[in-house]
């Protein structure tokens, strides 16, 4: 399937996967222009988000089996290694300013999981 491309905001959609593929409340990885991009479905919250794989506090590509939940409400993933937690809104990691990951568009259509870059 080509991407579909949104020149407005300068987005291409990519076909990440399909719905089912993503464990509720759970993420998995797909690899998208020779990006690994980690896809995060909060059911409890009804929303998807989509970051960087790579936790760049050890540059491990790890973050999709990471835990999500929230902290004062903002939806986060820490790193399964080194705890390491980040915002999956903005990519800010909430336990050390140093670090920051980037967030993608996430838009679920007819069963299908799609990725902006």
């Amino acid at each position: 399937m080509e991407p579909v491309k949104n020149t407005k905001d300068r987005i291409v959609w990519h076909r990440a996967c399909h719905v089912e593929d993503i464990p509720e409340d759970g993420g998995g990885c797909a690899l998208i222009e020779g990006k690994q991009i980690a896809i995060f479905n909060f059911a409890r919250r009804g929303e998807w988000y989509a970051t960087d794989n790579e936790c760049p506090h050890r540059q491990q590509m790890a973050v999709a089996r990471g835990m999500i939940g929230s902290q004062d409400g903002e939806p986060k993933v820490a790193c399964p290694f080194h705890k390491k937690t980040f915002s999956l809104q903005s990519g800010q990691c909430l336990n050390d300013d140093s670090y920051r990951i980037n967030t993608f568009p996430v838009m679920v259509k007819e069963n299908q999981v799609y990725i902006g870059l």
